[in-house]
């Protein structure tokens, strides 16, 4: 039986497309980082606002207030480097993602060609095999008719 001459392509296709889905769970662990830490950002806004909205309701002074104003300030910044991290971040995962499926497509193609392959060679040695049955039932049958 003959091997399959693409195995190291094969086994190549394969490494690569584990190192691919190694790269994309990477990604999409980073994503999740970043959006938990934007989503902790935002619900601490907001849980800001309205400790501040309660207090603004029972009177408080203008430097509080000043001071209240430039730390949303700040926070928002932080929430907008956030954002934008969480962007990246996406469009990272979601291109490890497009790689991971095309390495996953190749792998099937050559994965359809070995099968293919083994299909022919079997289909080779079951006519072999039957060839060779043919030739012991001529033998046996001429045995039979020079007695």
């Amino acid at each position: 039986m003959t091997s399959f001459q693409l195995t190291k392509i094969l086994n190549l296709k394969e490494y690569e497309k584990q190192k691919a889905l190694h790269e994309y769970e990477e990604a999409r662990r980073r994503f999740e980082e970043v959006a938990e830490k934007l989503y902790h950002f935002l619900k601490q806004k907001e849980d800001y606002e309205e400790q501040h909205k309660q207090q603004l309701q029972s009177g408080l002074a203008v430097q509080h207030i000043r001071s209240f104003q430039q730390f949303m300030n700040n926070l928002q910044r932080i929430i907008d480097h956030y954002q934008h991290l969480v962007m990246q971040a996406r469009q990272q995962m979601e291109l490890k993602q497009l790689k991971l499926v095309e390495l996953n497509v190749e792998v099937k193609k050559y994965e359809k060609i070995k099968e293919k392959h083994d299909e022919m060679i079997a289909q080779q040695m079951r006519i072999a095999e039957q060839k060779q049955m043919d030739d012991i039932s001529i033998q046996q049958y001429c045995y039979r008719e020079t007695r």
